[in-house]
């Protein structure tokens, strides 16, 4: 039922000079001003998109490439009836019949110089710095975000029918992790995040990038820098240890604590840092939990730390509440943190890493704020300020802007560095009505949180009840509604507010927070407490080189734990029984700034494409959009990052259990992606024919997500994360089951699914594409090179 109309879609593109100001809430049935903008006609697309299992309208006017096994499939031909009664999922990553996919390099693979390393796991976000104007050389610096099964039994979050199961890191690295929880298997999950700089080329008859050997290639990761350990006074709280012991994980040379330690810039580290309780002031261990970044043009690598938060079940963390003056509450007893005396304030930043000069220490940039980061989005221009877009990706988490206090002198002066360190962050504020303004967040800033009955009002007109009653985390204070603490999360919600929101209004950022580096170490809680708009988990954001206009992919509405997005915003839940009703999946929006070099404080947003079944009312045909990239003509590209224990209708762990989809369902219907499958890849051509359509490219293995992809001359570079996540390593076990979906018109029909129960990948696919001709083998997280089998110098 959903169309992205083409007059829709150059109003959405055209930049913030000719075009009209539009509704903040756009879909193909609202009626559009006229565009002066005029769109090129193309011929028919140049490749043949790939069949995904559900319906998609680009399959009634193409012809697409159905897999039925590794590396072989059939053409389809378009027809108005798109149904497909029965679909199997082939674990592999699948792409056009005119493009092929090949491994650049593997989790486990040894690059380096000291033999015993090797790379790390979940690859995340890629990014190139070239040593040279053609591309065919350069540095790749990866991203290792989290460890999960099947790298051990014992990794957070294994689901306990799969104890036992054969795990992946002894066949993959030649010997096996401890069985039970100690420093040593604590300590190994910690090397394999962070990060790995390998050198790769292309000058090779087959053109492809391949790893070469140089002394740059190496790793950074979450215990970089532990030997400075050795100069602490304080003591291990669980034994009693003094922390000075604490300067390895095991014997290995490679687990022997380095002095590679990390440091911090801005006020946190001079305000908030030199009172840790680690003693160790502006030195910081290691950059762990890092998911997506940014490529400067200076030649340097922004790595984002995400997932830091520590707690008994998911214990590969540090502690993440703070007291008023910035410093942690206190380890978190069986975390990480805990154990090697990682202390909270320093994990949750953005690091800076140059791949090209190893002597450059990498740097936590504090002005760029402590929260769950995800991306990081420059706008660089000479003479101008340097500005920073970036995400936070938890239930509630906000937009922000960095702009610097000092001008760029020229885009590839590599002292832009320095304008990282001094500057101002703003939290965005959306208003219903499609404008909007950037908070600041310094210590003069006035408090005034949206109330929870607002924030949950769409929600609550039509259900009658609000997901965690609306949740919007505050600080925590003595003698602010009856609180007795000082430090931490106090919830405020529909059931509270009326008592509570009084407190927190009306004063200043000063009020609870004694200097500016306590409050970008608690900015998530303080962005709240200013009335920035909590939102649905801002995955990516990339900023138009032309128009720059910021680009966001909001991944998931649904309302959690950490809060809960702004109802009149996003879509947070399915509101009506009506199987053709809005899903939270998320969506494309954009931020229009106001003034003309993206300083000011007022812009406008819209809201492009709605997650979801394409069937829905204002559904785009996908869900759970996460990364972005925009090719060399402007094409909009986008992966998807579905819960695993959604894919394909299966709940992750060894029983395959499956989960309800009933699109008669109202409130939260995460379970619905599941008719999507496996995760994928797709493009929106801005210009021609399609412009508008979801197209698309490629889909992922068993219980993976693509990420990270960044484009290099004639190769999307991509990585493939967690490849049989949470699941037993395949044995050629099957499951099937049927999935209830939605038509493009809205009707419903069946699907028999059939998918394997893990994953296998790369093993399974041939040694020429980097695998092991193993149908049964260990899947690995990977990094990817994608082109056309008869390469014309171009990727599209």
């Amino acid at each position: 039922m959903s169309q992205i109309s083409r007059r829709q879609l150059l109003f959405f593109f055209a930049g913030s000079t000719g075009a009209a100001i539009l509704a903040p809430h756009l879909n193909g049935k609202e009626a559009m001003g006229e565009s002066s903008i005029s769109i090129a006609r193309s011929n028919q697309l140049n490749f043949t998109p790939v069949r995904l299992p559900h319906p998609l309208e680009i399959y009634q006017t193409n012809k697409s490439y159905q897999p039925t096994d590794l590396d072989r499939g059939k053409i389809i031909n378009p027809s108005s009836n798109v149904q497909l009664t029965n679909y199997r999922v082939i674990d592999d990553v699948v792409v056009p019949p005119e493009y092929e996919r090949y491994v650049i390099v593997r989790w486990g693979d040894k690059v380096f110089g000291n033999p015993e390393e090797y790379v790390g796991y979940n690859c995340d976000y890629t990014g190139f710095i070239p040593l040279s104007r053609s591309l065919d050389e350069g540095y790749l610096w990866i991203n290792h975000e989290y460890v999960g099964f099947p790298i051990s039994d014992l990794a957070p979050d294994t689901p306990s029918d799969l104890v036992g199961f054969p795990s992946a890191f002894a066949p993959v690295i030649g010997r096996s992790l401890p069985t039970t929880k100690n420093t040593e298997l604590l300590g190994e999950f910690l090397y394999n995040m962070g990060g790995t700089i390998v050198r790769i080329s292309r000058r090779n008859p087959l053109g492809r990038y391949i790893v070469v050997r140089d002394p740059k290639n190496r790793r950074l990761h979450g215990l970089s820098g532990l030997g400075i350990n050795a100069s602490r006074k304080d003591i291990r709280p669980k034994d009693n240890l003094p922390y000075k012991q604490v300067t390895s994980w095991g014997t290995r040379s490679y687990q022997k604590g380095d002095s590679n330690y990390l440091i911090g810039t801005g006020p946190a580290a001079t305000e908030v840092f030199n009172l840790s309780s680690d003693g160790l002031k502006n030195k910081i261990i290691g950059t762990a939990y890092n998911c997506s970044g940014g490529t400067t043009p200076w030649g340097t690598i922004l790595s984002a730390e995400e997932n830091f938060q520590g707690s008994s079940g998911f214990f590969v963390g540090v502690t993440e509440g703070v007291k008023p003056d910035g410093t942690q509450l206190g380890y978190t007893s069986g975390t990480t943190g805990e154990e090697f005396g990682l202390v909270g304030e320093k994990y949750g930043w953005m690091v800076e890493i140059d791949p090209n000069n190893p002597g450059f220490r990498p740097r936590k940039h504090s002005y760029l704020g402590r929260y769950r980061h995800e991306n990081a989005a420059l706008r660089v221009e000479s003479g101008k300020r340097l500005i920073v877009y970036m995400g936070d990706d938890r239930r509630g988490g906000h937009t922000w802007k960095y702009v610097s206090r000092n001008k760029v002198t020229y885009p590839g002066d590599k002292a832009n560095s320095n304008l990282l360190t001094d500057g101002t962050l703003y939290v965005a504020k959306y208003n219903p009505d499609g404008t909007g303004r950037w908070i600041p967040l310094t210590l003069n800033t006035q408090t005034n949180p949206i109330r929870p009955t607002v924030i949950s009002s769409v929600e609550f007109a039509a259900l009658g009840s609000a997901q965690r009653n609306g949740r919007l985390p505050l600080p925590k204070r003595n003698g602010i509604a009856g609180q007795t603490e000082d430090g931490g999360v106090f919830n405020c919600d529909r059931t509270n507010e009326t008592t509570v929101i009084r407190d927190y209004r009306g004063k200043k950022l000063s009020d609870f927070y004694p200097t500016q580096g306590a409050i970008l170490c608690d900015a998530f809680l303080a962005a709240n407490l200013v009335g920035g708009t909590p939102t649905a988990r801002p995955e990516d954001i990339e900023v138009h080189p032309d128009t720059k206009e910021v680009f966001i992919a909001y991944t998931d509405g649904a309302p959690g734990s950490d809060g809960y997005p702004d109802s009149r915003i996003f879509v947070v839940a399915k509101y009506t029984a009506n199987p053709d009703e809005n899903q939270q999946s998320g969506g494309l929006y954009k931020i229009i700034e106001n003034s003309a070099d993206g300083t000011g404080i007022n812009f406008r947003w819209e809201r492009f494409v709605q997650g979801g079944e394409a069937g829905t009312e204002d559904g785009a045909g996908f869900g759970n959009l996460d990364n972005l990239a925009l090719d060399a003509r402007g094409n909009i590209w986008g992966v998807t990052d579905m819960s695993t224990g959604t894919h394909n209708g299966f709940d992750v762990g060894a029983a395959g259990t499956q989960n309800t989809i009933d699109h008669t369902a109202t409130g939260n219907v995460a379970n619905f992606t599941g008719v999507f499958g496996n995760n994928w890849l797709f493009y929106i051509p801005t210009k021609g024919q399609y412009a508008g359509e979801v197209i698309p490219f490629a889909h992922g293995p068993m219980r993976a997500e693509m990420t990270g992809p960044t484009f290099v001359g004639d190769t999307l570079i991509i990585a493939v994360q967690h490849p049989g996540e949470d699941c037993p390593i395949n044995d050629g076990t099957l499951l099937s089951r049927n999935i209830e979906m939605l038509d493009l018109n809205g009707s419903l029909f069946n699907q028999t699914r059939t998918v394997p129960r893990g994953s296998s990948w790369p093993s399974n696919i041939s040694v020429a594409d980097g695998g092991n001709n193993q149908l049964q083998g260990v899947p690995r997280p990977s990094v990817i090179g994608i082109r056309r089998k008869q390469s014309n110098g171009v990727f599209l």
